[in-house]
């Protein structure tokens, strides 16, 4: 037998799709179950490294863009050079250039900017973040804590689950009877997809994967697959050992059907993808074809993470940003074309996610660790061409700075983020808090963006 290992895995050598997850099973509650005959994705892209949203998205509009230019100094964007998101009440913002592909998409209405947000205790001001630390969030500015923060949307403790596995939780009822996980990763593993009973898979983007026999007949190699799925019925009274069985017996059948899906060449959304070949583009066709295999798999809904690195740009950030967005903008137009070609983009919410913004004042050719950022969510069902939350002022030490550098104070926390996407998906309203435990203390749990 041969099987592809994949990196970061809970049990190693199990197949392509592998458990992020420690003995799922083990601490079970009870799944919100409702009936529902139509199919929702979640789509979650991580920017590892902390994503300078500063340059992601600038306004336009000469006095804005003065003060903007002031602030970043020599990593400031060309005015010339921003690609104009044109709105109902004019046009106040633009784009990074290498985002170009992103344009059509705004302005077919299915593409939103959400403002200056992070993870949040409570709704905070300059004045209460500078009178103490019991307000904020916990270690403000480290990549493993904010990372985590953003995908668990628990500001102040470490979390063992995240938002997306908790979504999953509330609707894994939707999904009975699929031998397919719901909450699969093809960027490795993190905390956003684990949940207390659903777990987290990990699939590679290609080439065949999945637990395989080699020598003999058909008979033979069914005979050696036979015999080892028996080896999961041993010492089933051992808790442990029976949660491992479950994990490897649920990882081999479910790469049987995946296998076929992921590498689908008669694929309708892969002609979207054509001469693209960037990690980015690679993850994103393959939930694309997911999205497209969605009855073979027996699934309603499905939660995806995806991940592109590279962000954390301490010096040359105007190149190495630039490159970076050179890999997103394409990729991103490339997943969008390919769910208009499946007649899914009204089905498919794609959303970012990063450590945290950068600061706003340079420093050696780049920008430190900040705080709150802009993300971009885009799909059929979104309110687009529109931005929500709050611009930050760019003043340096103005009212919306942690200090004097240009760190922004979120105006909208992730957990709202979160309750947003989380109500579109099917998750009920009483059921939000278990999603978000931390709702309760912000004024909206629902930002508008979705339809």
């Amino acid at each position: 037998m041969s099987i592809q290992i994949l990196r970061r895995n809970f049990l190693k050598g199990l197949g392509a799709i592998t458990a992020a997850n420690t003995l799922p099973g083990l601490s079970l509650m009870n799944a919100y179950a409702q009936a529902a005959n139509d199919y929702k994705a979640l789509v979650c892209v991580f920017l590892y490294g902390g994503n300078d949203a500063n340059n992601l998205v600038v306004p336009v509009q000469t006095a804005e863009y003065n003060v903007y230019a002031a602030g970043r100094g020599t990593i400031a964007l060309p005015q010339s050079s921003l690609v104009p998101l044109a709105q109902a009440t004019g046009t106040r913002f633009g784009l990074h250039a290498n985002l170009a592909p992103l344009q059509q998409v705004w302005t077919n209405g299915d593409l939103a900017l959400l403002f200056n947000t992070g993870p949040l205790v409570q709704p905070l001001t300059r004045a209460l973040y500078q009178a103490g630390r019991t307000a904020r969030p916990e270690n403000l500015f480290s990549h493993d804590d904010q990372q985590e923060q953003n995908q668990s949307a628990i500001p102040n403790n470490q979390a063992t689950t995240g938002w997306g596995g908790r979504a999953g939780d509330r609707l894994q009822a939707l999904n009975a009877g699929s031998a397919v996980p719901m909450n699969i990763s093809v960027g490795g593993n993190d905390i956003f997809l684990k949940g207390q009973t659903v777990p987290a898979y990990s699939v590679p983007t290609g080439g065949a994967f999945g637990l395989t026999t080699t020598g003999g007949n058909a008979a033979q190699q069914q005979a050696r697959r036979t015999a080892m799925q028996s080896l999961f019925a041993l010492d089933r009274q051992n808790q442990q050992v029976k949660a491992a069985g479950d994990v490897i017996s649920s990882a081999v059948n479910a790469s049987a059907a995946l296998n076929t899906v992921v590498n689908n060449a008669a694929s309708a959304a892969a002609p979207a993808f054509q001469g693209l070949n960037t990690g980015l583009s690679r993850q994103l066709l393959a939930v694309a074809k997911m999205v497209e295999g969605r009855a073979t798999l027996g699934l309603r809904r499905q939660i995806f993470f995806a991940q592109a690195g590279g962000f954390d740009t301490h010096q040359n950030q105007l190149v190495d940003q630039g490159n970076r967005f050179n890999e997103v903008g394409p990729a991103l137009r490339a997943f969008y074309n390919g769910l208009v070609a499946l007649g899914m983009q009204d089905q498919v919410t794609l959303f970012t996610l990063s450590d945290f913004g950068r600061t706003m004042r340079v420093n050696d050719g780049g920008s430190d660790h900040a705080w709150g950022n802009h993300h971009l969510v885009m799909g059929g069902a979104v309110k687009g061409g529109e931005t929500y939350g709050t611009f930050p002022n760019p003043a340096l030490g103005g009212p919306d700075d942690t200090d004097r550098d240009g760190r922004w104070i979120p105006t909208t926390a992730v957990d709202q983020y979160a309750a947003t996407l989380a109500k579109w998906f099917g998750v009920p309203d009483a059921d939000i808090p278990a999603v978000v435990p931390n709702i309760a203390r912000f004024a909206s749990r629902d930002l508008g963006f979705m339809a």
